[in-house]
């Protein structure tokens, strides 16, 4: 018998031609992905601006999320926290202050982040 044969199950034998793929076989090898065209890229000034952008907004919330819940002024005498008194007992818990200041430090972070590992793509 020959070698590239399959035998079904009723113990025939079938040319290769015929034989159903293996279920773990791969069709064909993986292809990498098609590089992108050389107008496909934004211009290098348009990745800086928005990176530009990109931090600054970054840092802009980070900073106004890290200092607003310390702000008494704005952060307990304002009409949407004061119509909620169950939400302005919990705004007024230290801990959540805290936290919500550290989700800020984070925003700042990932913006000074994202200025430090720029790179262009050309």
């Amino acid at each position: 018998m020959a070698f590239e044969a399959h035998i079904s199950s009723d113990g025939l034998a079938a040319p290769p031609s015929a034989a159903p793929p293996h279920p773990n076989a791969e069709a064909a090898p993986p292809q990498d992905a098609p590089e992108p065209e050389k107008g496909a890229v934004a211009p290098v000034w348009l990745q800086r601006i928005s990176l530009f952008v990109l931090v600054l907004f970054c840092v802009y919330l980070g900073v106004l999320v890290t200092i607003l819940p310390w702000w008494t002024r704005v952060w307990d005498h304002n009409l949407f926290v004061q119509s909620r008194p169950a939400l302005a007992a919990a705004l007024r818990i230290g801990a959540v202050r805290g936290l919500i200041s550290g989700v800020g430090l984070l925003d700042i972070w990932i913006g000074v982040s994202e200025a430090i590992h720029y790179r262009d793509h050309r």
